[in-house]
């Protein structure tokens, strides 16, 4: 995390807020030498995840709810993980870790913050049609059908991966 962070100039101790989808390893190794960094941070974690005790403030979340103006969470869902919710112009844009709930269970809390325009992230193991009716699609890391959603969407796909600039 801290290299990434500082390849791409982000300051740790810029940084105040914290948003965890999930306990996996591959989300949250970088967390521990972050906070050795900047413990002067909120974090928001899914109910299942436990044990970060560095921070100023640790926000447990369980259902969907407004964190910040135009800022969402999915809350957890089926007990694994959530999503952090943006508002845009063209409306919501949901950023996962890796979708491990299903994808239509993830559309349709975010759809409560408004009309769902396009994911970010790891697309696991959902099946490429779920994503019918985006306006753009970003997959990351643990997609599954990464080539079919690229044939089924070839006009909404976007490459994703570390470092990836996306304005939205």
């Amino acid at each position: 995390l801290l290299s990434n962070m500082q390849a791409l100039k982000i300051v740790p101790e810029e940084i105040e807020d914290v948003f965890i989808s999930h306990s996996h390893f591959d989300h949250t190794g970088g967390l521990s030498a972050f906070l050795d960094q900047n413990n002067n941070v909120r974090i928001w974690i899914p109910r299942s995840f436990r044990g970060v005790k560095k921070a100023k403030e640790v926000i447990e979340i369980q259902k969907s709810k407004k964190l910040y103006d135009g800022i969402y969470s999915t809350g957890e869902l089926k007990g694994i993980e959530q999503s952090l919710c943006v508002e845009t112009k063209k409306g919501i844009v949901i950023i996962a870790g890796c979708s491990h709930p299903p994808m239509e269970e993830i559309i349709s809390v975010a759809s409560e913050f408004g009309k769902v325009y396009g994911i970010i992230g790891g697309l696991h193991g959902n099946r490429p049609e779920s994503l019918n009716g985006l306006d753009f699609i970003c997959s990351t890391h643990c997609t599954q059908y990464k080539q079919e959603i690229k044939s089924l969407y070839p006009d909404q796909y976007i490459e994703g991966g570390s470092g990836k600039v996306i304005e939205i």
